[in-house]
């Protein structure tokens, strides 16, 4: 940790939030003291934008990453600043593709703001104004979606994995983010596409970045920031590929560290 880092990236569930999906008065405090250092502030998530939008993240940020890379979400105006979908062709031949290669599978899409779903898609959060069930996942195929989303009732994600990764091939990435279901992004798209663009335009190099992450999905952030830090709770890839591994979610892990890094900071000027 250095007095150069500019932006801390963090992951949401299983990184910032609690196992309960709260984030402690203690982290919100921790992030806005280092806002108040002039440090940024990016929630970057797998989650859609309404699901970030439900958190009380105190202030402590104005843009967040959300659908894996596919969004970038102003918090304050709950608009759409960048979309990178996968395009409704490609949304089309996955769907087909993997029912021919995975018989059973179920399918849900994220498309800029609303979240459509097959029927026999169960939603793992409230339904909201902005959720549509539509008969059948060739519907998502009528307009681009952020995120592909896909379940089976039967077959291990293990097992469904490989099958999607080489139904996608180039067309699309396949990555996780928990044990439930398998998440599609356009081509190219993934967190560390997203927060690079960002930093980009912030005028913030990958060097000032510190990036804190839990699944297989934040990898690609990590590898990309200057800093990789993973909570205790991460994937064993996850730790792996960390350059620091401090206390897990439900230790208020990711509050310590920015603590931590504040005292640094402090010293330093």
């Amino acid at each position: 940790m250095t007095a150069t880092i500019r932006l801390i990236a963090t992951d949401l569930d299983g990184t910032l939030l609690r196992p309960d999906g709260t984030v402690t008065p203690r982290a919100r405090a921790a992030l806005r003291a280092a806002r108040a250092r002039g440090v940024e502030i990016v929630p970057v998530t797998g989650r859609p934008p309404r699901g970030v939008r439900r958190l009380d993240l105190g202030g402590c940020a104005t843009l967040a990453i959300c659908a894996n890379g596919a969004l970038l979400y102003d918090l304050a105006g709950d608009r759409l600043l960048d979309e990178r979908p996968i395009p409704g062709a490609v949304v089309g031949r996955l769907v087909t593709d993997l029912r021919q290669a995975a018989p059973g599978a179920v399918f849900a899409a994220e498309a800029g703001l609303t979240f459509c779903r097959e029927p026999v898609y169960a939603a793992n959060h409230p339904l909201d104004e902005r959720e549509g069930v539509v008969e059948d996942a060739l519907r998502f195929a009528d307009r681009d979606v952020a995120k592909l989303l896909v379940r089976h009732p039967s077959m291990a994600q293990k097992l469904l994995l490989p099958l999607a990764q080489a139904v996608a091939g180039a067309d699309a990435v396949v990555t996780r983010s928990g044990l439930e279901l398998l998440e599609i992004s356009a081509a190219g798209v993934t967190k560390a596409s997203a927060l690079r663009r960002l930093c980009d335009d912030l005028g913030i190099g990958a060097a000032e970045v510190v990036a804190l992450g839990d699944m297989v999905n934040d990898l690609p952030m990590l590898r990309w920031a200057g800093r990789a830090v993973a909570v205790a709770n991460a994937h064993p890839d996850v730790l792996a590929a960390a350059d620091e591994v401090i206390g897990g979610n439900a230790d208020e892990g990711v509050a310590a560290y920015v603590e931590r890094l504040l005292a640094q900071l402090g010293d330093m000027a």
